[in-house]
């Protein structure tokens, strides 16, 4: 692996997670333009994104797999075909199965890039490099949650059409796409295997991690979802104040990202994330007991903060298990992490229709109590210092 290939490699990794996250964000940007144009009340017409979240799980959980049977750059190549007929179709078409289609095929090629981001950051990258790499190429993912809802006001108050945002997302693949026929891949599977006969055991420790990263997420999105509700109707903030929150939370954020990407070099991976997992259940905990309506906008901002580096620390750690880091293994905890972003509205929605958005807020806060508990005993048997110290140059 030349240098070269290495740093075309690594920009591949970072534009993949700028992708879902410009179509993931986005949604609430495009949402009741999409509604207006197929003539739905906007709660019928966000059902139809829950295609988009099964085409990243579905992607995610199969390319454990396919990466070792399909090429990485022969995926990449597939998917910009993908992309190109998906955003075709959405600016075509006035159907509604057709549109629904289309998301579900924007969220496998969502998931097969980011399956693919990820493996290459663990695989090109050793010891605590590779949890600052991690962090830094998934702070790419908030960077295009906070530049393309922008883009896509500045689309929509010129009068242009909503699939015009999505062609917008689309100039991303290409990058990805001239990235891909310039530089070279890892070799996987059957190839790969000569190299390494050792069959990796993974341990309970990936459970944990695998519990945790299932709980982390779940419970991120299912305060993140309800505190504008809260904070309106419960705190009594305006909807301007409501949503600040929200922007404060993912500014603080990206951020964090960006400090701990510098911070965890120096310290164990282990040991910080449950620091972290603790801090952010304090602060969580706080924010939902307040009365102060005016401290709201601090809490948010610290634990932005301080959550921003938990869950790449989990995939870090569970790369770290194995002596050499599998795409099955990172896969495995990407995949448990997706299926908290399914779950999100399933386990929060009744909650919040029985007891109010306080309730769910209270749940995620739970949730994030578990994240801890995997954290600490994550501590009595992970393997990655053996696996990590060897190069935590």
């Amino acid at each position: 692996m030349t240098n070269r290939d290495r740093i075309g490699l690594t920009w591949i990794s970072f534009f993949s997670y700028a992708l879902t996250g410009a179509v993931v964000i986005v949604t609430g940007m495009v949402l009741e333009n999409i509604a207006d144009y197929f003539h739905l009340p906007v709660a019928q017409m966000s059902n139809t994104f829950t295609f988009l979240n099964a085409g990243i799980l579905a992607a995610v959980f199969l390319n454990a797999w396919l990466m070792e049977i399909i090429p990485l750059r022969r995926q990449l190549i597939f998917g910009f075909v993908l992309m190109v007929l998906a955003v075709l179709g959405l600016m075509t078409s006035h159907s509604l199965s057709v549109f629904s289609l289309c998301m579900f095929v924007l969220g496998v090629v969502s998931g097969i890039t980011m399956s693919i981001g990820t493996f290459l950051i663990t695989h090109l990258y050793e010891g605590r490099q590779r949890g600052s790499r991690l962090l830094f190429t998934d702070s790419f993912f908030s960077m295009a949650g906070t530049i393309f809802p922008i883009i896509a006001a500045a689309l929509l108050a010129r009068s242009l059409p909503w699939y015009w945002v999505y062609v917008c997302i689309g100039v991303i693949y290409v990058a990805i796409f001239v990235l891909a026929l310039c530089f070279e891949f890892p070799v996987l599977g059957k190839k790969a295997a000569v190299k390494q006969p050792e069959k990796e055991k993974w341990g309970i420790g990936v459970l944990f991690l695998a519990v945790a990263a299932l709980c982390y997420i779940l419970g991120q999105l299912g305060f993140i979802g309800w505190v504008p509700l809260y904070a309106t109707k419960t705190m009594g903030l305006d909807l301007t104040q409501a949503g600040s929150l929200v922007g404060n939370f993912w500014t603080a954020y990206m951020i964090g990202m960006w400090a701990f990407s510098a911070i965890l070099r120096f310290f164990d991976p282990q040991r910080i994330v449950t620091l972290l997992t603790l801090l952010a259940t304090g602060l969580m905990y706080w924010f939902i007991s307040s009365n102060d309506a005016a401290m709201l906008k601090w809490i948010m901002m610290s634990l932005g903060f301080f959550s921003s580096a938990i869950y790449t620390t989990l995939i870090t750690l569970g790369s770290l298990q194995t002596k050499v880091s599998s795409p099955k293994l990172v896969n495995f905890i990407l995949t448990c992490g997706t299926i908290g972003t399914m779950l999100t509205f399933v386990v929060t929605g009744p909650i919040v229709d029985k007891h109010g958005a306080h309730a769910a807020l209270s749940t995620a806060n739970m949730l994030y109590a578990v994240v801890f508990v995997m954290c600490v005993l994550l501590g009595f048997v992970s393997k990655h210092k053996r696996h990590g110290h060897m190069s935590s140059h």
